[in-house]
């Protein structure tokens, strides 16, 4: 009976070495086949970044990144980067890739670096109203309205003559702003990104009429085609029936009847013959009748 509980002691320390070294086994089999994990040295920003920045030392840090997760384009030496111009803009901690970064001549930032190479800058002189109370910002599509008269009758039309247009610049600010806190801020001028076709459009309608800009969505892009609108149209609005259309017709003569106007008092004369005569002319004119007696011959 002495022996037993040394013998159960011996057997469970026996069983825990076992486990210990077939433990120990796998985990050294298990090092043994890992492969490290390479890494690359990775320019990044160490700040968010906006479009037209001008890179410097201090914008820049360098981080280990897997090179299975990097696409090509990356830097490693930020010196390589520093006083290049950013076209997009970069978040914090992202990589700064040779596609976000404008041509290596370009030494200046701002609008001219940024606005596409195809397209063209323009500003247009705006108001509180025109600039949508202060609540466009660059990055923003718009849209391009203008009214203006047209025809003899110098009557008004309001058309859409430009669509989903970027905006690069609000004033002299190329910042982009996003968020329902934001505060409007008032300018006088915004600079649109344009075709040199759009720009002529612009050209031509900012001295012939009046523009108005309308704030898009950002995930609409989805062109739209309008007709324009006319103070007809305008007053049809609401309405079940089309708005009038207007007749050409023959020069009305003087003396004519205008139509739709009530007809003047009717003048009627009735004769009635009377054999053998004398006959009797009964004339009525308006409400009253009177009859004038003729002899014979008379």
């Amino acid at each position: 009976m002495g022996k037993k509980p040394f013998l159960l002691l011996g057997t469970a320390v026996l069983i825990a070495l076992i486990t210990s070294l077939l433990i120990y086994g796998y985990l050294k089999k298990s090092r043994a086949n890992h492969v490290a994990v390479q890494t690359e040295s990775v320019a990044v920003a160490a700040v968010d970044l906006l479009w037209g920045t001008k890179l410097t030392k201090e914008m820049i840090k360098q981080v280990n990144v897997p090179i299975e997760s990097l696409p090509g384009g990356f830097f490693s030496d930020p010196a390589a980067i520093i006083g290049i111009v950013l076209i997009y803009p970069v978040k914090a901690n992202e990589p700064i890739f040779e596609s976000r970064l404008a041509p290596k001549h370009v030494k200046t930032g701002g609008v001219a670096a940024v606005v596409n190479p195809k397209k063209r800058a323009m500003a247009v002189k705006v108001d509180k109203v025109i600039g949508v109370s202060g609540f466009i910002y660059p990055g923003n599509r718009v849209d391009v309205l203008i009214t203006l008269a047209t025809g003899k009758a110098s009557a008004p039309v309001t058309k859409t003559i430009l669509e989903n247009i970027l905006v690069l610049a609000v004033g002299s600010d190329t910042k982009e702003k996003r968020g329902i806190e934001e505060r409007s801020s008032s300018v006088d001028v915004i600079t649109l990104e344009v075709t040199p076709q759009e720009a002529e459009k612009l050209a031509l309608a900012t001295t012939q009429g009046k523009l108005q800009l309308v704030l898009r969505n950002f995930s609409d892009t989805e062109a739209v085609l309008t007709q324009g609108t006319s103070i007809s149209n305008l007053l049809s609005s609401y309405s079940s029936q089309e708005p009038a259309k207007e007749k050409k017709g023959p020069a009305q003569k003087e003396g004519d009847v205008t139509k739709g106007a009530p007809p003047p008092p009717p003048e009627t004369v009735k004769i009635e013959v009377e054999k053998p005569k004398p006959f009797i002319v009964e004339m009525i004119k308006g409400n009253k009748i009177s009859e004038v007696k003729f002899e014979g011959g008379e």
